[in-house]
């Protein structure tokens, strides 16, 4: 079932042409990477998908993008709404000043989606244990985030969004600043999350992107070059331009 369809999506960063007719249907439970050298329109593309890049003055879309049957760029459509189903991981993790509790239920009582307190006990616990920190962490709940380690701390910006029930998850090359045991014990959870939900991630990591996508989209000047399944593009790509990034002529 498609999750995310784009229809001659462009983007403009004032008079620059950052995206240009982006067309690809992404389907859901699967994770879906977006390699191409920097500058190329990957990040820009993840942000317009819960629509981020409304925060950037100057910003212009024309075309579609489809998220769960919905016109995204509708004037109608509700923004909160939108980024509860459509969440965001950052390269560098981000949590709050606040307790590892108090992050994993902020969107709960930010979107008043819970109240009570013993039913958002529920919810933190289960998010925690969906992203495997509940066992460490269920004594120190009432600690700062900030005392975490990089790698606890982006498993909790994770939980932050699945506490409040996304069905798609952005990654904006979210192990970038971890190391590289901390980079496999992340792809191990995003391999254990696609059963759930959609992820989309972007990732200068070819090797990660061969690791853990099913689909791989291709980004070159704002243009998407080329999308398929990952073993494809990795072993058999059709665009010259495809193969030449891959086999490290530029890039």
């Amino acid at each position: 079932m498609s999750q995310i369809i784009a229809k001659n999506f462009n983007l403009y960063y004032n008079n620059f042409h950052a995206l240009k007719d982006i067309n690809v249907t992404i389907n859901e439970h699967m994770i879906t990477a977006m390699i191409g050298p920097s500058g190329c329109g990957k990040s820009s593309f993840l942000r317009a998908i819960n629509r981020i890049n409304d925060t950037i003055e100057g910003v212009t879309t024309t075309g579609q993008i489809n998220v769960l049957g919905q016109d995204i760029y509708n004037k109608k459509v509700n923004i909160n709404a939108l980024r509860r189903n459509v969440g965001m991981v950052f390269q560098r993790p981000n949590p709050f000043p606040i307790s590892i509790y108090e992050n994993v239920a902020f969107g709960l009582r930010v979107n008043r989606i819970l109240t009570k307190k013993n039913m958002i006990d529920i919810i933190v616990e289960k998010s925690l244990r969906d992203v495997l920190l509940w066992k460490d962490l269920k004594d120190k709940l009432k600690k700062s985030a900030l005392n975490l380690t990089l790698e606890q701390q982006q498993r909790l910006c994770i939980a932050r969004v699945l506490a409040v029930e996304p069905h798609i998850i952005l990654l904006d090359e979210s192990c970038s600043s971890l190391d590289p045991v901390a980079v496999q014990r992340i792809e191990e959870l995003m391999l254990k999350l696609k059963d759930q939900y959609t992820i989309v991630m972007v990732t200068h990591n070819m090797q990660q992107a061969a690791r853990i996508s099913h689909d791989t989209i291709f980004m070159l000047s704002g243009n998407l070059v080329e999308f398929n399944t990952t073993k494809n593009i990795f072993s058999k790509p059709i665009k010259r331009e495809t193969q030449d990034y891959i086999s490290g002529k530029y890039g």
